[in-house]
C-alpha cells in the first residue's frame, strides 16, 4: 500500500523538478552623457525602457535626467521609453541614468509538459508583422533561396526552424572583425558569414519568414554568468519564432556558437543572464524622432537641431541582489523585494 503511494508521489517530484526554472535577481543601472551640446540648439533625447513581462519583473528605483524624463510608448511594437526635450540647450553636457530592479526567469518552451486544449493562436495582426521583412532583413532572394534548400526535408513548422538554426549556427562564425557586422544586414551576413548577435539572428528571421514562420528580435544586455557585479560592455539581442503547438519559441544561435555544448538548449530556451529591453527593428519612437527609423532600439537615441547626435558616452552596469538580503526582505515585506520607487 505504501508502494503504491510513494511511486506517483516519486513521479510528481521528478516532474516538478524537470518543470523548475532559474532566477536571477538584480540591478540594472542604465546610464549615458550628452557631451558637447551645441549651446542654444534644440535637444530630444529617447531611453529604451526596460519592462514587465511573462519572463522578467522590472521595477524602476530612480529615473533621473539634466532634462525632465516623460514615459511614452510607441504603438507598433508597444516598446516603452523615457523622453526628454529642450527647445534651447543650455548645458554643455546633460546626464540621465534609470536604475532597475529585476528578477529574470529563465525561459523553457520545448519539452515542457503544457497542456493545451487547441493549438495556440496568433493574431492576424501579428502574423502579418513578423512575417513582412524589414529594412536589412530581407523575406526573398537570397536567404529565401538558402531556406528552400535547408528546409527540403522537412514539412512541420518545428522542424523548418531547427533546420534553420541548425544552418545558421554551422554557417555563421561569431566575429566581430573589419566593417559591416552588427547592422543585421542578412546580405552581409550570407556573404560574409560571420557577425555579431545581430547578424546571427537576422539570417535566422529572415529564412524562417521566407518559409511563412512568424519571427521576432528582441534586444538587451547581456549578464556575465560567472560575475556578481560587472559593467556591461555592450547590448545582446536574440530572437523567437512562432509554432501552434508551442506558441512563441525562444532561440539564442550566437551565444549556441559561443558555447557549443548548449547548442541544443538555446533551441527552445533562454538563460536568466539576460535583461530585454525592445523588440523590433525600423523603429518609430514616440514622439517620432526627425531622422529614419532606427535599425534597432537599445542604446540612447539623441537628435540636436533634428538630427541624430552622435556624441553620446554610455555606461552601463549590474550587481546580483544579495540573496540572503532578498530573503529578509521578502519576509518583511511579506512578498517579492523591496525597491526605493517603483513605475
Amino acid at each position: 500500500m505504501l508502494r503504491r503511494l510513494w511511486v506517483p508521489l516519486l513521479l510528481a517530484m521528478v516532474s516538478l523538478a524537470s518543470l523548475a526554472q532559474e532566477t536571477r535577481h538584480f540591478t540594472f543601472h542604465y546610464g549615458f552623457t550628452v557631451k558637447n551640446v551645441p549651446a542654444g540648439e534644440r535637444v530630444r533625447v529617447w531611453i529604451p525602457a526596460a519592462h514587465s513581462d511573462e519572463y522578467q519583473e522590472v521595477k524602476v528605483i530612480s529615473s533621473r535626467g539634466d532634462l525632465d524624463l516623460k514615459k511614452t510608448r510607441e504603438s507598433r511594437f508597444g516598446n516603452e521609453m523615457y523622453y526628454a526635450d529642450s527647445s534651447k540647450a543650455k548645458q554643455a553636457e546633460l546626464h540621465f541614468e534609470v536604475v532597475y530592479d529585476v528578477v529574470r526567469h529563465e525561459r523553457l518552451t520545448l519539452g515542457l509538459a503544457r497542456p493545451r486544449l487547441a493549438d495556440v493562436q496568433l493574431k492576424d495582426r501579428d502574423r502579418k508583422e513578423f512575417l513582412q521583412p524589414d529594412k536589412l532583413v530581407p523575406v526573398t532572394g537570397l536567404p529565401a533561396d538558402l531556406a528552400l534548400k535547408v528546409t527540403a526535408d522537412t514539412t512541420a513548422p518545428l522542424d523548418k526552424a531547427r533546420a534553420i538554426y541548425d544552418y545558421v549556427f554551422t554557417t555563421m562564425r561569431y566575429d566581430k572583425t573589419g566593417t559591416g557586422w552588427g547592422r543585421g544586414d542578412v546580405l552581409y551576413a550570407c556573404d560574409a558569414r560571420k557577425g555579431n548577435c545581430t547578424d546571427f539572428h537576422s539570417l535566422f528571421i529572415a529564412m524562417a519568414r521566407s518559409q511563412g514562420i512568424p519571427a521576432r528580435f528582441e534586444i538587451g544586455f547581456p549578464l556575465p554568468p560567472d560575475k556578481r557585479a560587472a559593467e556591461i560592455a555592450g547590448y545582446h539581442c536574440w530572437a523567437d519564432f512562432f509554432e501552434p503547438k508551442h506558441g512563441w519559441i525562444p532561440v539564442d544561435i550566437s551565444e549556441a556558437w559561443k558555447h557549443q555544448e548548449k547548442r541544443d538548449y538555446f533551441f527552445g530556451a533562454h538563460d536568466v543572464n539576460r535583461v530585454q529591453f525592445s523588440m523590433g527593428r525600423d523603429l518609430r519612437l514616440s514622439p517620432a524622432q526627425d531622422g529614419a527609423p532606427l535599425n534597432y532600439f537599445v542604446y540612447p537615441y539623441v537628435e540636436v537641431a533634428g538630427k541624430e547626435y552622435p556624441n553620446v558616452s554610455l555606461a552601463f552596469s549590474f550587481a546580483d541582489v544579495d540573496a540572503a538580503r532578498a530573503a529578509t526582505t521578502r519576509v518583511e515585506r511579506g512578498h517579492g523585494p523591496a525597491v526605493v520607487a517603483s513605475e
